[in-house]
């Protein structure tokens, strides 16, 4: 027992001693005057290894030289990203994160896109529907739909804050809808009943592809169709409607996030249509961090 203890608290201590160090380092906030770099571990905080935005965000760090001085691209998830966001803007901390609108992080946090010179990130997307081949001919009426549906950022984020706020998506999904009535009978337009006909739409796990096919869901439902929505990875969802395992959905990023999927599977999916335009990818930083506006001074300051 003595040997043992002689053995646990020196390393105790030695654990002590190096998360009090992390902590304080971790509480510092943001210093101008200094390079950004050390101050973060010159770590961009991500989201899924999946993601058409970390692939991106790989290009970036070659393209403007990052990697070459060490900057480095953390995998985590959305939640666990927001999550750490939210505790750096509390304590006016500096980070960089991988971001993208529409997202509730942007109403929620005061945020900005870094400038994208080289345009790694391209321009201003639109969010796509896409459908399995031979869908139209075999449930029309779902089609029909389909081509129907579309939104503002302004009006996803409704739905994304009450989720973020704890709500269930199916009951935040009810609460748009009934609250938009005009919008669902657009979209309901020429839509004929469903009379419990089964069909199934994938979506990619971030915070807005969760408001969307949560919401088609229950529209469709309204309508009498039994609706299942299942999430995945970018890839696999792409695969999933190439191969006709899943109907649809709602949740492809274009021209430039999902460009890799939507040139391996030309020729195996209908694009229905934009579902949303204005969406956009990049890196983002607090607005307290006043000197860092562009994806070159994460390297220069």
């Amino acid at each position: 027992m003595k040997k043992l203890k002689k053995i646990f608290f020196p390393l105790l201590a030695l654990l002590v001693f190096t998360l009090s160090g992390c902590s304080n380092q971790a509480t510092a906030k943001y210093d101008a005057s200094k390079p950004l770099g050390p101050q973060i571990n010159y770590t961009i905080t991500g989201i899924d290894a999946g993601a058409g935005i970390m692939g991106n965000t790989q290009t970036a760090l070659e393209k403007y030289g990052l990697a070459q001085k060490n900057w480095q691209l953390q995998t985590s998830s959305t939640a666990a990203m927001t999550s750490v966001l939210d505790k750096a803007i509390k304590n006016k901390q500096p980070i960089v994160v991988t971001g993208w609108i529409p997202h509730w992080m942007f109403t929620k946090y005061k945020l900005k896109f870094l400038q994208d010179p080289k345009k790694v990130y391209g321009d201003a997307e639109g969010i796509h529907t896409i459908a399995r081949l031979n869908l139209k001919k075999e449930e029309p009426g779902f089609y029909q739909f389909l081509e129907n549906f579309n939104w503002t950022s302004d009006q996803m984020s409704e739905v994304m804050l009450q989720i973020n706020e704890g709500a269930d998506a199916t009951q935040a999904a009810k609460d748009y809808l009934k609250k938009h009535p005009k919008q669902l009978k657009e979209w309901l337009k020429n839509v004929p009943n469903g009379n419990g006909k089964k069909v199934t739409l994938a979506y990619v796990a971030w915070d807005s592809e969760i408001a969307s096919a949560n919401v088609a869901k229950q529209a469709l439902e309204s309508k009498g169709y039994k609706v299942t929505i299942r999430s995945m990875d970018a890839q696999p969802m792409w695969t999933a409607v190439a191969t006709g395992a899943v109907d649809a959905s709602l949740s492809a990023w274009l021209p430039t996030t999902h460009s890799a999927y939507a040139k391996s599977f030309k020729g195996k999916y209908i694009d229905v249509r934009t579902n949303m335009e204005g969406a956009k990818t990049g890196l983002a930083v607090p607005t307290y961090m006043t000197n860092i506006n562009s994806i070159s001074d994460l390297l220069n300051k």
